[in-house]
């Protein structure tokens, strides 16, 4: 693995929670790394760290101590804004609870990360419907949250996460939500963001069925990776 081929890098990450005197070690020296175009699940039991992992790698947080590249960046100790910089354009979201504003069209939730980094309108407007028609949702742009079921929410989230055209999608427990038809639609969708899109994908999921869609399972417990397993169907 050269670094040339790492899009993202974690050294001995620690995050520590202070709870009035107690100390809570959330990652305990955490060391990860994931190349470019990969598809990582990262797996484990509650409190394992899986959620402090990735919101180090989508720069949502910052480590008590240890180093995080990002594009060969050290991420580590940056500011608040040059962080939400670094989000803005690097790294795509995709929550379970999909995080949609109801008030707003499938169209107008895809356009608004857009907002953030000053593209015009109409450039806006066309990336989005591109993305939405990516998605299969061509005859749905124009309707609120509320109007949707709760796969297409997830796939106008999957749209919204490449509106800046990231190079890392996150995509945390995306089909928690979900049956388990409309949860194999939505990896479907995850793993043609890999192969045709060329994006790394980073999951965290409880679902061991579903991990088999990644071409890696990393499995932490107590802030520590202790498994890592290649799924064989990927090997060539």
């Amino acid at each position: 693995m050269t670094k040339n081929n790492t899009v993202i890098r974690l050294e001995n990450v620690w995050k520590i929670y202070r709870m009035g005197e107690v100390e809570v070690p959330a990652l305990r020296g955490l060391s990860l790394e994931i190349k470019r175009g990969e598809f990582v699940a990262i797996m484990g039991p509650s409190g394992s760290g899986k959620s402090t992992c990735v919101n180090m790698v989508g720069c949502l947080d910052i480590p008590t101590k240890g180093n995080i590249f990002l594009e060969h960046r050290n991420i580590a100790h940056l500011s608040e804004s040059d962080l939400a910089q670094i989000r803005g354009k690097l790294i795509g979201f995709i929550f379970q609870q999909f995080n949609l504003i109801p008030t707003l069209s499938a169209l107008e939730n895809v356009m608004l990360p857009m907002v953030f980094q000053g593209i015009p309108r109409n450039e806006r407007l066309q990336r989005a419907q591109r993305l939405l028609e990516m998605v299969e949702l061509k005859e749905r742009m124009h309707h609120r949250p509320s109007e949707l079921s709760g796969g297409q929410q997830q796939r106008v989230a999957i749209a919204r996460s490449l509106a800046n055209d990231p190079e890392v999608v996150l995509a945390d427990e995306p089909t928690g939500n979900l049956d388990s038809k409309t949860g194999s639609t939505v990896m479907d969708f995850l793993k043609r963001l890999q192969k045709e899109e060329k994006k790394t994908i980073v999951m965290v999921t409880h679902d061991a069925y579903v991990a088999k869609h990644a071409d890696r399972v990393e499995i932490l417990r107590d802030g520590q990776v202790v498994k890592s397993t290649i799924n064989r169907r990927e090997r060539k």
